[in-house]
Parts: C-alpha cells; structure tokens; sequence
C-alpha cells in the first residue's frame, strides 16, 4: 500500500508519471549531458593546444595554405610549379592518392575474382597456381612487396640509351628506369563531341540495363544489356571521332639528351605503387570470393542443371548472385585497407598526400597539429565515402523475396 501511495504521489493529477522517473526523460537527459561534456573536452583541448603553440612561437591556423609552396613534385595530374601554393600541393597529393586507390581497387578486384575462381577450379594446376598466388603474397608483408617491385624490378631496367632508342627518333611504346613511356592522345578542334558522345553511351547503358531489368522481372526474357551497352560506348565515340574529321592526334616520345621528352608517362613510383597494392589486396580478395562461393548451397547448383542452364549461366545467374552477399561486406573492408595502405608510398619516393603534405609541408612549416588533423580528416573522409558506396551498391544487389 505504501508503494502505490508513493507511485500515486510521483503521478500528477492528469495521471502522467513525473519526468524524474520516466526512462525515455532519464536516457535523453544524459545523452544530452554526455554530448555537453565531450563538446566541452574537444574545446577545452582545442584552446589549450592554441594557447600552448602560442606560448612556444608556433604559428597555428590556415594561412599557410596561400603562401608559396617553393618545392617541386616529380608526378601531378594537374598543373603545379614550385610557385604554387600550398593548397595546390595539397590537392595535387589528395589527386594522386585518389588516383592510385581507385585504379588498384578496379585491378584488386578483378585480379581478386579471377583468382578466387582459379581457387575453385577443377584443372589441378590452375588451382595450384591460385593457391601459392595467395599464400604467397598474402604473408609477405606490403612495404617489402612495394620495395621489392621498385627497387628489384622497375629500378634495375636498363636505361633509355641502353635499350636501344635512337636520340631524336619517336617510340610508341618504351619500358626503361624512367617509366613507361606511351603515346599521349591531344585533342583538337571539335574533340569534345566525342566526350559528349562517351557521356550519352554511358546514360544509355544504365537506363537501358534499369529497363532491361524491369522486363526480366514482369517477362523473364534476358536482355543483353553488356554487349548493347559496350557495343554503344565503343560505337558512338567511333562515330562522333569519324564525323568530326578525326580530331585526336597522337603525340610519341622521344630521347632527348639524357631524357625522354613527350608523350605519356608512367613513372616506376607510380607503377610500383600499382602492382604492390593491386597484387597484395587481390590475394585476399580472392579468398574472399571463395569463401562467397563456397558458401552458395550446391543444391543451387544441381536445380539450375536441373532446369537446363548451363554452367557458365548457372554460374552467372545463380551463384554469384547469391555469394554476392557474402563477399560485398569483407570486400568493403579490402577497399578500405587498399586506401588506407597508399599511405606506403613514402617508401618509394611516390607523392601522394602523406609524402605531400603529411611530410614536405609539415616540414616547411612546422604546423603539424593542422597538417597531420587535414590529412587524418582526409582519409576518414575516403573511408566513409567508400563505405557509403559500398553499402549502396550491397543493398542494390541484395536478393528481394517476392
């Protein structure tokens, strides 16, 4: 009786239990409470830091990202002068680590599946090979990999004059210590129409695979949606570059002296980046893909035989669709180490933002806290993009029960 008599005291006389004692009050309260204490730690930290680099003559802010940067980057896929800023340095070092992550993903992952399927296959020196592929490079640590593919293979290549080249006269194709050297395509007078051309096949593509999709499902008639699409992106660029008079011309490389000149070039740095990252990531992208496919019941199989399918439809309509579940969310996590570990390319001497910013700048100005805070919001930056991707292209492939 007492304790209905005190519930009854805590209820007000509409019947509504006092916010002191309501769970859902209580919890919000202390969410609340929690934030304000962290908001507070975070600032009193900031202010402290200030005051200290203040004390010790350390300039703080960003005002040193429109002073002269005054020191030269050996690979930029936009213009940059040592008369640059340092913004631009910045954005040349977030640019070339984009560069290199987003090309090893697309070769990891191809690799990766290539290689996870090799895994499953039933000629014997095929899945041999695929075996020692992964359990070889996947226990040798990254750094070496990268030290090896830089400093015992691109480093020891022979140079321009020892390979044969002749001063003055064009290569299309040349691999020496200097990079590897291709013919550089410049656009002329109306090149943009075969832009336009690519943008269009490429739309055309995706609204013809959403609409081929949607006849699948009401009809169950296949559409080939990959050989109309890449028959489109080939075609229609052919067709603008013919009726805007062929306006691409190529320009060669040439030794010059000591040095080639013209063209396009890879530097070693960058390709030793590449095979380290891409041939290191795939090995356990394909286990991966494996242990996805593995994990498809084989009664799945044996029904799509039963119905007529062949293997390799089977395969494509039936398995991958299903292991698809099981390999997205490991994958996600391969992409994201793959970013993450592009940050070894100080070791080789490739300028990416670490090597950039996290280093030369730092060095030249001595603001280390913003410096090493941008370049960390960086790649929590690339993480969480990656993973948002990731998580839409998972839920975009998911099976849906009808």
């Amino acid at each position: 009786m007492a304790h209905q008599a005190g519930v009854a005291a805590d209820a007000d006389d509409s019947g509504r239990v006092s916010l002191m004692y309501d769970p859902k009050a209580r919890g919000l309260f202390f969410q609340v409470l929690l934030i304000l204490v962290v908001i507070y730690l975070v600032y009193s930290g900031i202010t402290n830091a200030i005051d200290n680099l203040a004390r010790a003559g350390i300039a703080s802010g960003l005002g040193f990202f429109g002073e002269r940067a005054g020191f030269d980057i050996g690979q930029s896929f936009i213009p940059y002068t040592n008369d640059s800023t340092y913004l631009r340095a910045f954005f040349v070092g977030l640019l070339n680590t984009m560069v290199v992550a987003i090309i090893g993903i697309f070769f990891a992952t191809m690799i990766g599946f290539v290689v996870g399927l090799a895994r499953l296959s039933k000629n014997y020196l095929v899945q041999k090979f695929a075996t020692v592929y992964v359990e070889t490079l996947r226990n040798i640590p990254l750094l070496l990999q990268l030290l090896f593919w830089y400093k015992a293979v691109l480093s020891i290549l022979p140079s321009p004059r020892q390979v044969g080249l002749e001063p003055g006269a064009e290569v299309a194709f040349s691999l020496n210590n200097r990079g590897l050297y291709l013919p550089r395509i410049v656009p002329e007078g109306g090149a943009e129409f075969i832009l336009f051309a690519l943008i269009l096949a490429l739309a055309a593509w995706f609204f013809i695979g959403r609409w081929a999709k949607k006849r699948q499902m009401a009809t169950g008639q296949q559409f080939p949606v990959f050989l109309t699409g890449l028959g489109m992106v080939v075609g229609l660029p052919l067709l603008a570059f013919l009726v805007s008079g062929m306006p691409l011309d190529l320009e060669y490389a040439s030794l010059q002296g000591f040095n080639m000149v013209g063209g396009w070039v890879i530097q070693p740095e960058f390709m030793a980046l590449l095979l380290g990252l891409s041939l290191y990531t795939a090995s356990f992208i394909a286990e991966i893909v494996r242990a996805g496919i593995l994990a498809v019941s084989h009664g799945q199989s044996e029904a799509a035989y039963a119905l007529g399918l062949r293997p390799n439809l089977t395969s494509r309509l039936v398995v991958v669709p299903q292991a698809m579940r099981v390999i997205i969310p490991p994958l996600t996590s391969q992409y994201l180490n793959l970013t993450k570990n592009s940050s070894l390319a100080v070791a080789i001497g490739y300028p990416d933002l670490v090597s950039i910013f996290g280093g030369t700048v730092l060095n030249q100005t001595g603001q280390a806290v913003e410096v090493i805070s941008i370049t960390m919001l960086v790649y929590l930056t690339l993480s969480l993009l990656t993973s948002a991707f990731m998580n839409w292209f998972n839920s975009s492939v998911a099976l849906v029960e009808r």
